[in-house]
């Protein structure tokens, strides 16, 4: 197998992975873009732009599919999923950030581990339109997939080895994501019980 070969396919083992798991959130998809960022960054510089335009261009696939299923579930799939704790309220906060800026509300939930389905959820739920969710989603993703490359590349610089820098980049993912969600975890906790 050539080197194209061997980008090609590691390209679309990313683009299944991060498509796959901006669906349903169980693969770590921000460490994938940080190890194959490191790859690819021994390659050459368009290898790493390779990297960041399909990861962006997988986490917007599982992001579209994300949204397609919430606008068609509507809050009654908020419920039985249990994925918004207050519904109608937090649809009331939010409708406003997200017609306003719908980019930012995109991109922040990307970046907050566990933020990204409430919003799409809630985005779905005000009925933000198809059209504003197609154009504001492409920037978020494009600068979430960035991010996370840097990330990879903050690891390479570090280490001389490519495989150390996947190794970096993976830990360094996986406890800015840990130590996000026991910040929000102790952030819920905080909120009275009794609220609906």
């Amino acid at each position: 197998m050539t080197t194209f070969e061997q980008l090609v396919a590691g390209l679309a083992v990313l683009f299944g992975i991060v498509a796959a798991g901006s669906t349903v959130p169980v693969l770590p998809t921000g460490a994938a873009v940080s190890a194959t960022a490191v790859v690819a960054a021994h390659r050459s510089p368009l290898a790493l732009l390779a990297v960041v335009a399909v990861g962006a261009i997988g986490a917007y696939c599982g992001d579209a599919v994300t949204f397609a299923v919430c606008r068609a579930g509507g809050e009654a799939l908020t419920r039985r999923l249990r994925m918004l704790r207050q519904p109608l309220r937090l649809t009331e906060s939010i409708r406003e950030r997200l017609h306003r800026r719908p980019v930012t509300a995109l991109l922040v939930s990307r970046l907050v581990p566990g933020g990204r389905i409430p919003v799409l959820l809630t985005a779905a739920i005000v009925g933000l339109s198809w059209r504003a969710f197609i154009v504001s989603n492409v920037a978020a993703c494009a600068l979430w997939s960035a991010t996370y490359a840097a990330i990879g590349l903050l690891g390479r610089s570090v280490f001389p080895q490519p495989w150390q820098g996947v190794v970096a980049a993976i830990v360094i993912v996986l406890v800015v994501t840990q130590a996000a969600g026991w910040v929000r975890s102790r952030r819920e906790a905080r909120l009275p019980s009794d609220v609906t």
